[in-house]
């Protein structure tokens, strides 16, 4: 297991971590570092352990609409894939149909032509 230090709000932090996780690891204590600063710049001096709750519910609520946007993307990749399956099915029932009409038309059609080249037609006479 890996160990690390990241700076939040001016402190250090010891931080264990998976081995090879170590960037990504920094990287997001550097992300919160920032909405800290962020923070700060808009409140002023809070205090420490304000400024880091308050940074905490910002990330949260940036999940939580993060979370919500993408349970809305997949209700409507969902819905497209529904419609999807019911296009297809429409086709391949449209296809069935076309395929039995023209099997139909052709059978008419081997009919008559057997009925024109049988000897005896009245128009031979």
């Amino acid at each position: 297991m890996a160990q690390i230090i990241v700076t939040i709000n001016g402190r250090s932090f010891r931080m264990a971590c998976d081995d090879g996780e170590e960037e990504r690891l920094t990287g997001l204590a550097r992300r919160f570092d920032g909405c800290i600063d962020t923070l700060r710049g808009s409140f002023g001096e809070i205090g420490d352990l304000r400024l880091t709750v308050m940074a905490g519910i910002m990330v949260t609520d940036e999940l939580a609409e993060r979370e919500r946007r993408l349970k809305a993307l997949e209700d409507e990749v969902e819905s497209l894939r529904e419609a999807r399956r019911a296009t297809l099915e429409r086709e391949e029932k449209s296809e069935a149909a076309v395929a039995e009409r023209v099997t139909q038309a052709a059978e008419r059609i081997e009919a008559l032509a057997e009925g024109l080249s049988r000897p005896g037609r009245a128009s031979d006479a």
